[in-house]
């Protein structure tokens, strides 16, 4: 059986990066096990479950998986995993990450063994992809470097913070991801013409939001081999 770890937040993962490839995967009978930094309960940002601004159906759907789905509820500690234990790590956004999953040694450490593993596969969504700004490869240099990616872009940053980069829950935005990824050497193109932006580059695949986490969560499944390609 397919086996997959899910690294997720306890600062606040935004639920839709999170449920639709968790409840994707699980449709093909993946195998699921969901990792936090700490081992505690993942938290929720509450602004994905707000239905004015995801919609009634989601925001019910994903608050469902949180408060129900056993594997949510009862996580691992991020450092007690191991690559070699699954064959793809995936790392749900939020802004949350950029506080705790993108700053774990841990995390690091998984995202760098599986991505160069010959079979290893991962994929980054939305702000986790700042994770890449800040993983290295076994040579000291910087994973992301000459990767085509995408992520959570400035443009749409700058809709959420205000001047000072405070963000609406009073928590100030340490740094941007696309600043931080390009800085690092990521090709980044976060395709802000099309409805959803999903790049895979060798082993690594990123998404860009919300929007695209399910054709990503997708795209996982057929460079897993689980799927066949439309």
């Amino acid at each position: 059986m397919t086996s997959v770890l899910f690294v997720v937040s306890e600062e606040g993962y935004w639920g839709e990066e999170c449920v639709d490839p968790l409840e994707t995967l699980s449709e093909e009978d993946v195998d699921v096990t969901v990792a936090t930094p700490t081992g505690e309960k993942p938290v929720l940002d509450e602004r994905s479950v707000d239905p004015d601004s995801v919609g009634e159906e989601t925001a019910e759907r994903v608050r469902d998986v949180h408060e129900n789905d056993q594997r949510l509820q009862n996580p691992t500690q991020i450092a007690r995993t191991s690559a070699d234990m699954y064959d793809a790590v995936v790392f749900p956004g939020g802004h949350g990450t950029v506080w705790d999953i993108n700053q774990d040694r841990h995390a690091r450490r998984l995202l760098r063994n599986v991505v160069e593993r010959d079979d290893g596969k991962a994929l980054v969504i939305c702000h986790a992809v700042g994770l890449l700004a800040f993983a290295r490869d076994s040579d000291g240099e910087f994973l992301v470097d000459d990767r085509d990616v995408t992520g959570f872009p400035n443009e749409w940053e700058a809709d959420i913070v205000d001047e000072n980069d405070m963000m609406p829950d009073g928590r100030k935005l340490p740094y941007y991801v696309e600043d931080e990824v390009k800085a690092a050497g990521g090709n980044w193109d976060a395709e802000l013409d099309a409805d959803t932006s999903v790049r895979m580059d060798g082993d690594l695949l990123t998404g860009r939001g919300p929007e695209s986490s399910h054709d990503a969560a997708v795209t996982l499944l057929e460079a897993l081999g689980v799927q066949t390609p439309a």
